[in-house]
């Protein structure tokens, strides 16, 4: 009964203002009463240990939710990065004619606002081979200054150089390539096609070697081990292609833009061509991508409504522990409202100090997750047969807000129950069996 002659000590100055009814909601008493019921106590020690497990509970949840989305985050936009940095936005290929023009049309092209460059490009498929090794290959024909402007492959060369690329019959070529092939910037790769010279007898294949000029490393596997880009005008050579290109790739400020900018490119070209964006080639791998991180957010989410439910267990034994002293708060003019505010209380410090201990470990975790798979995993992530080199993660405030919006909203509703048990609990029959 000693917490209960405290409180009476402490409320003793407030019982008028229980009696007329003009104590303010979520009062600075209430408040501190809440407070003590959450510390240890002999004899409700086992209700601390529940609070304890709970608040722990909670943060794990919370954590797990910031790590997960951050993780998925950074796969797409690790991914986006890398499959439209080597790729482009918009892709145009011809209808009627061929890009003979392909010149004058990436000029007008580039001068759209919003586009960064338009690059002509000669795609074709090829054999690869060297002494020690063969693998088929995506070829394709780029001017120098073009290759220059893709960062993903200017920024990311691992031996020899770009100077000069369109002088000679150099070739680039990604560093899995290189390794499966037994090859470096200087040795002699040779490449094979169907489309060769035509003959009476039909089209002849035809086999050329290259010097291996330089050799770049974009960091996603499929990339590295399957780009060969070559010289424009010795690609159409190689391909047979009659002074013309195959596509003219766009690059825009904004890869959400794609929309926006279609009429404008379409306009600019003054010619019937066929417009495909990276959405429309990559829409099944970035709706899995949609699809895995929705789900993962509602598994995930299990986690926070179990441990939502420790507070319900914790604060109805909390509310049997405390009954007498319930009932000495409602003699002494404590309304019912008060007494469920009380216990509100109660579950809203549990769960907003889970979530905010959550919000912490799982920014830190986050933050250092790159070290912490080198330290702890040092050989985990295989590129060869991942798509990356590492684990990326990119916080997103707004799904971070809606994480902590949710743990903190699920506390409430789980207080709700038991803080109406303690407002309903007759003060005559807790004084009698309590």
């Amino acid at each position: 009964m000693a917490l209960a002659e405290t409180v009476k000590e402490r409320l003793a100055g407030l019982s008028g203002l229980f009696k007329r009814g003009s104590t303010p909601p979520f009062a600075a008493f209430e408040w501190i009463i809440a407070g003590r019921y959450l510390r240890a106590r002999r004899r409700g020690g086992g209700v601390s240990v529940v609070a304890f497990f709970s608040v722990l509970g909670i943060a794990l949840g919370v954590a797990t939710l910031i790590i997960v989305l951050s993780v998925m985050n950074g796969f797409r936009t690790e991914l986006l990065s890398k499959i439209v940095g080597i790729n482009g936005h918009v892709f145009v290929t011809p209808i009627d004619k061929l890009f003979t023009d392909y010149v004058d049309l990436s000029d007008r092209l580039s001068k759209v606002a919003g586009v960064r460059s338009a690059i002509p490009l000669v795609e074709g498929q090829a054999f690869a081979s060297s002494p020690y090794g063969g693998s088929g290959v995506l070829v394709r024909g780029i001017r120098g200054e073009d290759i220059d402007s893709i960062g993903s492959i200017a920024k990311t060369i691992r031996g020899g150089t770009l100077d000069g690329f369109d002088d000679g019959t150099g070739v680039a070529i990604g560093r899995r390539l290189a390794e499966s092939l037994g090859l470096q910037a200087g040795d002699q790769i040779t490449l094979s096609t169907p489309k060769g010279a035509t003959t009476p007898f039909g089209t002849a294949p035809r086999t050329k070697a290259y010097t291996v000029k330089a050799i770049f490393e974009i960091g996603m596997t499929e990339f590295d081990a399957t780009f060969v880009f070559m010289p424009l005008a010795e690609s159409q050579a190689f391909f047979n292609r009659d002074s013309d290109v195959s596509l003219i790739e766009v690059y825009l400020d904004n890869a959400d833009a794609v929309a926006q900018l279609r009429p404008d490119l379409e306009m600019a070209a003054e010619r019937p061509v066929l417009l495909t964006d990276w959405r429309q080639r990559n829409r099944t791998f970035f709706g899995a991508l949609e699809v895995e991180r929705n789900v993962m957010f509602l598994i995930l989410s299990l986690i926070v409504v179990v441990a939502t439910l420790n507070i319900v267990s914790g604060l109805i034994l909390l509310v049997r522990d405390k009954s007498s002293d319930i009932a000495i708060l409602r003699t002494m003019g404590a309304t019912p409202g008060t007494v469920m505010r009380v216990f509100l209380i109660n579950g809203a410090l549990i769960g907003v100090v889970g979530t905010l201990s959550g919000l912490a470990l799982g920014t830190l975790i986050t933050l250092n997750i790159k070290p912490i798979q080198r330290v702890l995993f040092p050989s985990a992530w295989d590129p060869t047969v991942r798509f990356l080199a590492e684990i990326p993660a990119e916080m997103n405030s707004g799904e971070i807000t809606v994480v902590v919006l949710t743990s903190i909203a699920l506390s409430l509703v789980a207080t709700l129950y038991p803080s109406w048990r303690a407002a309903r609990l007759d003060p005559v029959q807790a004084l009698r069996y309590g």
